[in-house]
């Protein structure tokens, strides 16, 4: 059942890219692409067309093992050759060309920075294979720097890094072993990357065939990514530590320590509803960090709270990237030092809230008690799930729109639920939630879904987090205990309302490991309790 489904949906991905061709869909696709981001770049400088502009060169550049990596640099106008400038390279996302970052470069050159955009190996005319991150990528990102020392006006002792997604993570793990590396703005982009794509021993299976497809039709991937995915969608627990390790070598938390004792300034920013990298990952990442850090995290969905900024349009996640390079790289006092350094932006209103450290997010916490005993039936989709890929994330953060459901109706032979009480009080729920709870299996497999819901007064429930959850070689009918943690958010729940907790095994956002017939029971044993443990600002 479970290759059965990775099957359609490798094969969704294959329909879409094998009639026309990958090379001629790669070719059309840059340059719609291309052309997108230039005349967003033109729109977005019109204002200043009449000043001096900055000069955009495109080059090659030889990156490690002689692969030829397609790059552009963007100089300051006044650079002429009396003066060093600070040094950012930006590295492209999964998927994107080397045009990508031109806007912001341009900007970024008019501040007074020498920019180098390079397309990294097996995308688009790079050469090479998709490593993800791997070893020659972080090489490469080494090689990009000594290209840039010797043919541009860059100081070598201010040297940053910044990214969107792809480029984020590179740019990270570029920190961890490149000690010229003084700075980095990390956005949109992933610290571990088994627990973005893998959280609860569970496939994200949406995200990596979205990943899975874009490689092919704008890259080459290597022989080992290919076995990586093959591997991932077959369920093939033989080859699960093999895969887990190959993401743990290319994790930014792997190399923490290394990060840490080269004091590069690290900027970090994703968005709640992220289905590629959830904020989970990046908050615990934030956390062990011991250098000058900042936190930045707002609604949205993979990447949508940076786009406007590739188009050259006003974007706070980039303002506040220029600010940090200002102050990190240049010395410039412009109080972002000074600042809270964890910035978070409520999905349900305006405004940024600050708070000192990730910990402080949720200065207390209310549990809501799961009792009594539920058994439930597998493999059928209660009418609870996690939405869509971009999709639910982007109607969250456009319209307040979250995926919902209405709770009296979900059928309770496929779905456990238990609420709380009504709140007199609007609760605003911050960071993450907990769920601890004892399971029976009738099988020795078996996935389970959580999902907090935000209940109204006609039992509509608005989706406020989720998270799966995979057991492994459980003795059939023997209990065990779970503790998963939901996805972190900010979501403020109105007054008269309630929380719910949800338990299903059916999301099409996974891959759910559910024998035929299984059955699972949730029961709260008076030792153990069960409860679902929310996070709330202090009021």
């Amino acid at each position: 059942m479970v290759q059965g489904g990775a099957k359609r949906l490798r094969t969704g991905w294959w329909w879409a890219t094998g009639g026309l061709g990958r090379n001629a869909l790669r070719t059309s696709a840059v340059g719609a692409v291309s052309a997108t981001l230039v005349a967003g770049t033109f729109v977005g400088l019109a204002p200043a067309a009449q000043a001096a502009a900055p000069s955009v060169r495109f080059v090659d550049i030889t990156g490690d093992g002689g692969t030829t990596l397609k790059a552009n640099v963007v100089t300051p106008a006044d650079a002429d050759g009396s003066r060093e400038y600070p040094l950012l390279v930006l590295p492209t996302s999964w998927g994107l060309p080397q045009v990508e970052y031109l806007a912001q470069a341009q900007k970024l050159a008019d501040s007074g920075y020498v920019v180098v955009s390079y397309n990294v190996r097996g995308f688009w005319q790079s050469g090479g294979s998709i490593e993800v991150a791997g070893p020659p990528d972080i090489a490469d990102a080494s090689k990009v720097i000594d290209w840039a020392l010797a043919n541009t006006p860059a100081d070598a002792r201010k040297v940053g890094m910044a990214g969107l997604s792809y480029g984020a993570g590179i740019s990270l793990l570029a920190a961890a072993h490149d000690k010229r590396v003084k700075a980095v703005a990390a956005l949109s982009g992933w610290a571990d990357l088994i627990d973005s794509i893998y959280s609860g021993r569970t496939q994200h299976a949406q995200a990596a065939a979205l990943l899975d497809g874009a490689g092919e039709i704008t890259g080459r991937p290597s022989p080992e990514l290919r076995e990586i995915f093959k591997n991932f969608f077959a369920s093939n627990l033989a080859k699960e530590q093999d895969m887990i390790d190959w993401g743990k070598k290319r994790s930014p938390a792997t190399y923490v320590d290394q990060i840490n004792s080269n004091g590069a300034a690290v900027m970090l920013a994703n968005a709640w509803g992220d289905s590629i990298f959830p904020p989970n990952q990046y908050a615990d990442f934030y956390e062990k960090l011991t250098g000058p850090k900042r936190l930045e995290l707002r609604p949205g969905d993979h990447a949508t709270t940076e786009i406007t900024g590739l188009l050259g349009l006003p974007n706070d996640v980039w303002t506040d990237t220029e600010r940090w390079f200002d102050h990190y790289l240049k010395g410039t006092d412009n109080g972002i030092d000074r600042e809270q350094p964890v910035q978070l932006m409520s999905r349900s209103s305006g405004g940024y809230e600050g708070y000192p450290d990730w910990k402080s997010v949720s200065a207390t916490s209310r549990k809501i008690a799961l009792s009594g005993t539920s058994t439930i039936h597998t493999n059928v989709n209660s009418g609870a799930d996690g939405g869509t890929i971009f999709l639910s994330s982007v109607l969250d953060q456009v319209a307040k729109l979250p995926p919902m459901a209405s709770i009296p109706l979900l059928p309770r032979r496929w779905a456990a639920v238990w609420q709380s009480e009504k709140y007199g009080a609007a609760q605003q729920v911050r960071g993450t939630a907990r769920l601890h709870t004892t399971v029976t299996s009738t099988k020795e497999s078996g996935t389970l879904v959580a999902y907090l819901y935000d209940v109204g007064p006609l039992g509509l429930g608005k989706l406020v987090s989720n998270a799966p959850y995979t057991f492994h070689g459980r003795t059939p009918g023997k209990p065990f205990g779970v503790d998963l943690e939901l996805f972190s958010t900010a979501y403020d729940v109105p007054a008269g309302h309630r929380l719910a907790l949800v338990v299903d095994t059916v999301d099409p956002l996974y891959i759910e490991h559910n024998p035929s017939g299984a059955q699972l029971t949730f029961s709260s044993p008076r030792h153990d309790p069960s409860y679902v443990s929310v996070p709330l600002r202090e009021q």
